[in-house]
C-alpha cells in the first residue's frame, strides 16, 4: 500500500531539495552542457572577472601612489632608496635618519652613542620634520598626509566594465600623470619665482652641508677643436690661458678625448699622437691630471658642434664597398657614427676585425704614453663602446631626424647583425624570429602609437622577450670582448665606462626608449643589472651621464620622463654590484639649483653606507670659462662642496 505524503499549506512552495555534490575523478561524469545553465554562470563569470579587473585597478593604483611618495623621498629627502624599494626600506631609511641603527636582519634599537633627544618640532600636518629637512620636502610629505586614503582613492575611481586590462593601464598612466602635475604645481612654482640670486645664495647655504665630506675630484673637459684633423695642436698659448684659469678654480684635472679618426686617420695601423703628446706636456706643466677618452665614434654630425671628427679615412674607403659595417635602421638607412657591434669577429676592416681594430689602437696609446701612466699624470682611460663614447646602440640619431621624445629604431638591419639573430632563432629551434619588429614604429613614435611597445604590446610576447634578450646579449657580448683586450693593453689602468641615462618614457612600462637603445629594463626586469655585472667583471668604473633641466616639466610630464628615478635606478644597482660611480654632466651648470643638484647625487646625504661618486666630470664646454666674472664665484664655492671644504668668507 502505498503512503501519500502530506502537501504543504496553500501558498507555501515546496522546499527545493539540497544541492547535490558533482562526483569527482573516474565517477564524475560528463559535464552539463552549456545551455542547461549557461546564462547564470556566464553571469558569474563576467561578473568575477570585472571584479579582477576593478582589484588590478586598484592594485595598480596603489603601486602608482607609493612610487611617486618614493620619488618625493629620494628627490625632495635625499633618501638613498633602492629602485625597487618596499616599505621595509622606507622604513629602515627612517629610522637611521632619525638616529636610530637598523641590521640587515630588521633588528633596531637606538644608538647608544646618539646625543640625548631633541625636543620635537612642530607638527606640519600629520609629520613632524627635522630642523633639516628642506621646505619642498616638508611640503611633499604633507601632501601626502592630507590627501584621502588610499582604499578611498582607488574606489573613487569609476571604472568601465568593457575595458580591457591594457586600457586600463592607459586609464591609471593618465590620471597619475594628472596627479603628479596637480601635486607638483606648488613646488615647480616656487622654483620659477626664485631669481638666480636667491638660488645662488640657497647654493650657498647647502655649502655648510658638505663641509668634511669625502673628497670628490673635479675635472673640465677641454675643447673638441684643440687638436686639428693632422693630430697638431692649433693653439699652445690658449690652452695655456684655459688651463690657467682651471687651475685657479681648483680643478683637479681636465678630460681629453683622443680620437680614433685623427690619429689613424689615413693608413691602417699608422698612429700620429704628435699633437697629443705636446697637450700633455702642456698640461703636465700646471700639475693637472688628465683622464684619456679613448672615442672610437665620429663627432659633429649630431650636434656636438662646429668641429666635424669622422671615422677614420681608410674605414670611410672599405665602406664605399661595404656599408653593412654600420649600424643600419629598418629602412636600411646607414649611421656613419661608429662601427657596426656585428663585425666585432668579422675580418672585414683590411684583415682585421672590429675588435682587433680596437685592440691595436689602445696598445699604440699605451705605448706612445706609459712612461706619462706611470709617472701619475693619466689618472684614468675612458673607452668608447658606442654612439657618442656611451655604451648603446645609435638609437636615437638626430642626423636621422630624431626628437626628443621620440622611441628611437631598433639598429639590427646590417648583415652582419641579421646573420647573428638567424643563427639565434636557429638554436631556439623558431627560424621564423629571425627578423626584426614590424610594428616598433620610427624614430619619433611615441610608445602607446605602437604595436611593440604599447601596454601589453609584442615586447612581453615569447617572440618580444627572444628579440630583446639577443638584442641586449649583443651589447653585453661587445663589453666583455673590448674591456678583456683592454685589460691586456693598459695592464691595470683605471678603466671607465661611460653609460647613459635615457630617461625619456622611463614611467611607461616597456620603457621603449631604452629598449631601442640595448638596456632590457622594462617595469618587470631590471636591465642594468646584467651589463653592470660584465662590467664588474673587468672592475670598471662606472662614469653615468646626469642631464639638468633640459627640458621643461610639461615636456618631460609628456614624454612619461623620470631623470630621478633612472639615476636612482642606475646608482644603486651599481653599489650592490660593488662597482665604483663617477657623475658626469651633460649640460653646463647655470644656476644655483643646478649645483645643488650635482652635489646631492654626487654626495647623497642621510646615506647610511656613505656612498659617493668618485670624481665628477663637466662632459662639455662650460660657460664658465667665457664668463669668468659671472660664474666664478658660484664655481669655486661648488669646487669646494665637492671637495669637502668650507668657502671662505666672501666666497658665498
Amino acid at each position: 500500500m502505498s503512503m501519500k505524503l502530506p502537501h504543504p499549506p496553500l501558498g507555501e512552495e515546496e522546499p527545493s531539495p539540497p544541492p547535490q555534490r558533482r562526483p569527482r575523478g573516474f565517477a564524475s561524469g560528463p559535464a552539463p552542457s552549456a545551455g542547461a545553465a549557461g546564462p547564470p554562470r556566464r553571469r558569474g563569470e563576467r561578473e568575477r572577472e570585472r571584479e579582477k579587473e576593478r582589484t588590478k585597478l586598484r592594485e595598480r593604483h596603489r603601486r602608482a601612489i607609493t612610487s611617486r611618495m618614493l620619488a618625493g623621498l629620494r628627490q625632495h629627502g635625499n633618501f638613498p632608496l633602492p629602485a625597487r624599494a618596499d616599505m621595509n626600506d622606507v622604513l629602515a631609511a627612517l629610522a637611521r635618519a632619525a638616529g636610530w641603527t637598523v641590521h640587515p636582519d630588521g633588528t633596531t634599537f637606538r644608538s647608544s652613542n646618539q646625543p640625548p633627544p631633541l625636543p620635537p618640532p612642530p607638527q606640519l600636518g600629520m609629520f613632524q620634520v627635522a630642523s633639516g629637512d628642506t621646505p619642498a620636502f616638508i611640503n611633499a610629505l604633507n601632501s601626502y598626509a592630507i590627501g584621502t586614503p588610499l582604499d578611498s582613492q582607488a574606489s573613487a575611481l569609476q571604472t568601465d566594465d568593457s575595458l580591457s586590462p591594457s586600457s586600463l593601464d592607459s586609464v591609471v598612466a593618465e590620471r597619475s600623470i594628472k596627479t603628479e602635475n596637480f601635486g607638483n604645481s606648488s613646488s615647480v612654482n616656487s622654483l620659477n619665482c626664485m631669481d638666480n640670486n636667491q638660488l645662488l645664495r640657497s647654493s650657498a647655504m647647502l655649502a655648510g652641508d658638505y663641509t668634511k665630506t669625502p673628497y670628490i675630484p673635479v675635472y673640465a673637459s677641454l675643447p673638441m677643436g684643440i687638436i686639428n684633423s693632422h693630430c697638431q695642436l692649433v693653439d699652445p698659448e690658449g690652452v695655456r690661458a684655459e688651463l690657467r684659469h682651471l687651475k685657479s678654480l681648483n680643478v683637479d684635472g681636465v678630460v681629453v678625448d683622443c680620437w680614433w679618426g685623427i690619429v689613424e686617420a689615413w693608413i691602417p695601423r699608422k698612429y700620429e699622437w704628435s699633437g697629443y703628446r705636446d697637450l700633455f706636456g702642456i698640461i703636465k706643466e700646471f700639475k693637472l691630471k688628465v683622464q684619456v677618452v679613448l672615442s672610437f665614434h665620429g663627432s659633429g654630425e649630431t650636434g656636438s658642434g662646429d668641429v666635424l671628427i669622422s671615422l677614420p679615412k681608410w674605414i670611410m674607403e672599405i665602406a664605399k664597398e661595404n656599408q653593412d659595417i654600420f649600424f643600419t635602421d629598418r629602412e636600411g638607412r646607414r649611421n656613419t657614427e661608429c662601427l657596426s657591434w656585428g663585425i666585432d669577429k668579422e675580418r672585414v676592416l683590411r684583415g682585421r676585425t672590429g675588435i682587433e681594430v680596437y685592440f691595436d689602437f689602445m696598445r699604440s696609446f699605451h705605448t706612445e704614453f706609459r712612461n706619462l701612466s706611470e709617472e701619475g699624470l693619466i689618472s684614468a682611460i675612458e673607452i668608447g663602446l658606442g654612439a657618442s663614447g656611451e655604451l648603446r646602440y645609435p638609437s636615437f640619431p638626430a642626423r636621422m631626424g630624431w626628437k626628443y621624445p621620440g622611441i628611437g629604431e631598433f639598429q639590427c638591419y646590417d648583415r652582419y647583425m641579421q646573420k647573428n639573430l638567424r643563427q639565434s632563432a636557429l638554436s631556439r629551434g623558431h627560424l621564423f624570429w629571425a627578423r626584426g619588429p614590424d610594428n616598433a614604429g620610427y624614430y619619433n613614435s611615441r610608445p602607446h602609437e605602437t604595436g611593440f611597445f604599447c601596454d601589453g604590446g609584442d615586447y612581453d610576447s615569447y617572440y618580444g622577450r627572444f628579440f630583446l634578450n639577443w638584442y641586449s646579449g649583443i651589447l653585453i657580448d661587445h663589453v666583455d670582448q673590448v674591456l678583456s683586450l683592454a685589460a691586456l693593453a693598459f695592464d691595470g689602468a683605471e678603466i671607465v665606462v661611460k653609460i647613459p641615462s635615457i630617461y625619456w618614457w622611463y614611467r611607461t612600462a616597456s620603457h621603449a626608449a631604452e629598449l631601442t637603445a640595448g638596456f632590457y629594463n622594462p617595469t618587470n626586469r631590471d636591465g642594468y643589472s646584467p651589463v653592470l655585472k660584465m662590467l664588474k667583471k673587468h672592475s670598471i668604473i662606472l662614469k653615468l651621464v646626469c642631464y639638468g633641466a633640459e627640458f621643461t616639466v610639461q615636456e618631460n610630464d609628456e614624454a612619461f620622463a623620470d631623470p630621478e628615478g633612472l639615476t636612482w635606478q642606475v646608482m644603486n644597482a651599481a653599489w650592490d654590484h660593488g662597482l665604483p660611480l663617477c657623475i658626469e654632466s651633460a649640460l653646463p651648470c647655470l644656476d644655483g639649483d643646478m649645483y645643488s643638484q650635482i652635489l646631492d647625487t654626487a654626495k647623497p646625504r642621510n646615506d647610511p653606507d656613505r656612498h659617493h661618486a668618485s670624481f665628477f666630470a663637466y662632459r662639455q664646454q662650460p660657460p664658465f670659462l667665457l664668463q669668468r666674472d659671472a660664474c666664478y664665484p658660484e664655481l669655486r664655492t661648488f669646487v669646494k662642496c665637492m671637495h669637502g671644504e668650507a668657502p671662505q668668507n666672501g666666497e658665498d
